[in-house]
């Protein structure tokens, strides 16, 4: 990731946060509860909404971001440890925790199937999978107009992939989807899992 899009990050977001993401992520990360994993953790911007979390482990592979989260990581009212990580490998055990929150990070993560393998592995059976994430839109003029988009968007926001396909491939992962509520002409989507896999004893 390049050194520049991390210092732009918040300001380029905050018209979409102040607009509805704030009331999104007070939501979704304030159902966090127990153990729990956040991947992608960016600039910390979740921080301030967890409340009932007992602990949470961060990944964030970039150092810049990681940097300039240090205020929120500091302020945040539970306990939260940042593992310097990619999503495709976690270094935790089997069966760790009971939520996961992942945000806006899946269309930057090279290889989304093996992170959604491995969130699987290191949740509970019967884990909360949280997910807002802004996906491949229906409509085909305006998936056709993503796809033209990509490859300078993708240079544009260091790997980001604007058409694709979160949901289905959350699907496709095994996760139980219970929920999806849809922003922006679909273009953003609130989705709700459960880890269905059952417990090895």
């Amino acid at each position: 990731m390049g050194s520049w899009f991390p210092k732009v990050y918040d300001v380029a977001m905050q018209p979409l946060e102040a607009a509805r993401f704030k009331q999104v992520r007070t939501e979704l990360v304030g159902r966090a509860e127990g153990r729990v994993l956040e991947i992608g953790s960016g600039t910390g911007i979740n921080f301030p909404y967890y409340k009932n979390a007992i602990r949470v482990d961060a990944i964030e592979p970039n150092p810049s971001m990681r940097k300039r989260a240090g205020d929120r990581l500091r302020n945040a009212r539970v306990h939260i440890q940042v593992h310097e990580t990619g999503a495709e490998s976690l270094p935790f055990e089997n069966d760790t925790f009971d939520t996961v929150v992942a945000t806006l990070v899946f269309c930057t993560i090279p290889d989304p199937s093996k992170a959604l393998a491995e969130i699987q592995r290191v949740s509970k059976p019967g884990a909360v999978l949280l997910f807002f994430e802004h996906v491949r839109m229906e409509p085909f003029l305006l998936s056709k107009s993503q796809d033209l988009l990509n490859p300078l968007w993708e240079k544009i926001c260091d790997g980001c992939q604007l058409n694709r396909e979160t949901l289905t491939l959350i699907k496709e992962s095994g996760i139980e989807v219970t929920s999806v509520k849809a922003y922006y002409a679909k273009l953003f989507l609130y989705i709700e899992g459960l880890n269905v896999k059952k417990s090895d004893g």
